[in-house]
């Protein structure tokens, strides 16, 4: 049968080009290291923890170096004066009182000018008497002192005498005034409550600036910190890849040495040291070397064990490559990510340790200072002086916290199951 069929250029015409891509499907195409960044930006929390760790680095390295004053500079008479004060007049001269009752001379906007000259110490009568232009202002922080010693005498009877009522007494003292400032007889008030100009977060008991000496602390933590990340990372990573990939008694014997060595509390290490190399920074660094790359060497060995099975590590031994070219460019790349983040994890971790034994007395010995140390230094005035603790703690809390939202942040972004 003859087929007339015939076709003519009218009927075609071009698909367009939207038509034409409708059904395609791409994706740009990424690395792991470029896929993990680009997941690790959209971890608000773990972006918003690295900004905070940055700008706290940042404060600690370069603050000190155009700051006036030094962590060892101090004033005896502005000792433990804090960052919001209290101040009164005195025709036109204006002062504030700090915890042992001492009158500072001050501007009205705060700027600490001088410790005002005491004029006598009424030690029996709990006064102190100042002169202020010829004008008589007196101190008097009995009321609140003898309602204390009235209820301590009554507290100390009635253990002996269950029948005696403690209630009048401790509201006596609950609600005496702490301190009456009078001038020439006349009580008078605070009459307004500015920042600390001088000193922007107070003094210590010495008379040093805190806000100094937290940021000096921080570089102290933060240099074992990063110490023993670094060492982490070189010793861990190359004792527990070579006892992973050599394996059978060399691998039982290394592992052998990592149980030892981790028997023994770091505390030890430290205590030990310190009889040899003295106080300070130095024997804390070496301790947390000894012991801090033990886990690391742990994680590195377990991640040989599965990948030096695979077909590219046995293609690179049938291409003849040596052990240490196996291990450097083919092993140590493919297990990055589970070392990124133990060694950011270690970081949190080594501050703190240095934090706790400088808190205990083992650590940098003054007048440097290190967030533990400061700790231990407010432990006696936190009642009175609570911010000298607080700030400390607070540093301590708020490093180790965002180093561990990034590093969660980081483990989530560099584990391959959760690529999309």
């Amino acid at each position: 049968m003859e087929n007339n069929f015939k076709m003519s250029p009218d009927m075609w015409t071009p698909l367009e080009k939207s038509e034409k891509d409708a059904e395609k499907v791409s994706r740009q195409s990424l690395t792991f290291w470029q896929d993990a960044i680009r997941r690790l930006k959209q971890n608000k929390v773990a972006m918003v923890s690295l900004v905070v760790v940055a700008l706290v680095i940042m404060a600690c390295v370069f603050v000190p170096m155009f700051y006036p004053l030094t962590f060892e500079d101090q004033v005896l008479d502005f000792a433990n004066i804090g960052i919001m004060m209290d101040i009164y007049e005195v025709d036109g001269n204006y002062f504030y009182m700090n915890g042992e009752y001492y009158l500072i001379d001050v501007s009205p906007d705060g700027t600490l000018l001088k410790k005002h000259p005491l004029v006598k110490d009424d030690t029996a009568n709990k006064k102190y008497i100042y002169d202020f232009d010829g004008k008589e202002v007196i101190v008097d922080y009995s009321p609140y002192f003898n309602a204390k010693v009235e209820y301590n005498k009554l507290e100390k009877a009635a253990r002996k005498d269950p029948s005696i009522d403690l209630t009048e007494a401790k509201f006596n003292m609950d609600n005496a005034k702490k301190v009456e400032i009078r001038v020439n007889g006349e009580e008078i008030k605070s009459v307004d409550r500015v920042h600390n100009k001088t000193y922007i977060l107070g003094t210590d008991n010495l008379g040093r600036d805190m806000f100094i000496r937290v940021l000096h602390g921080g570089r102290i933590s933060f240099i074992v910190g990063f110490v023993a990340a670094f060492v982490n990372f070189i010793i861990g990573v190359l004792y527990g890849g070579i006892a992973g990939y050599i394996g059978g008694k060399t691998d039982n014997i290394m592992m052998r040495i990592v149980d030892v060595i981790s028997a023994i509390p770091t505390l030890l290490y430290v205590i030990l040291l310190m009889v040899v190399m003295g106080n300070g920074m130095m024997p804390i660094i070496v301790a947390l070397s000894i012991t801090y790359w033990l886990s690391m060497a742990r994680l590195v060995r377990g991640q040989v064990l599965g990948l030096k099975e695979q077909e590219f590590v046995l293609a690179a031994q049938s291409l003849g490559a040596k052990t240490n070219r196996i291990m450097l460019r083919h092993l140590i790349p493919n297990m990055m990510g589970p070392i990124m983040v133990s060694a950011t994890m270690q970081i949190p971790s080594a501050i703190f340790t240095e934090a706790f034994l400088s808190f205990v007395g083992l650590g940098v010995s003054a007048p440097q200072a290190s967030w533990g140390s400061l700790c231990n230094d407010a432990l006696l005035t936190y009642m009175t002086y609570p911010y000298q603790l607080f700030l400390p703690a607070f540093a301590i809390s708020i490093t180790i916290l965002a180093f561990n939202l990034f590093s969660d942040g980081l483990r989530d972004a560099l584990d391959p199951k959760q690529r999309k």
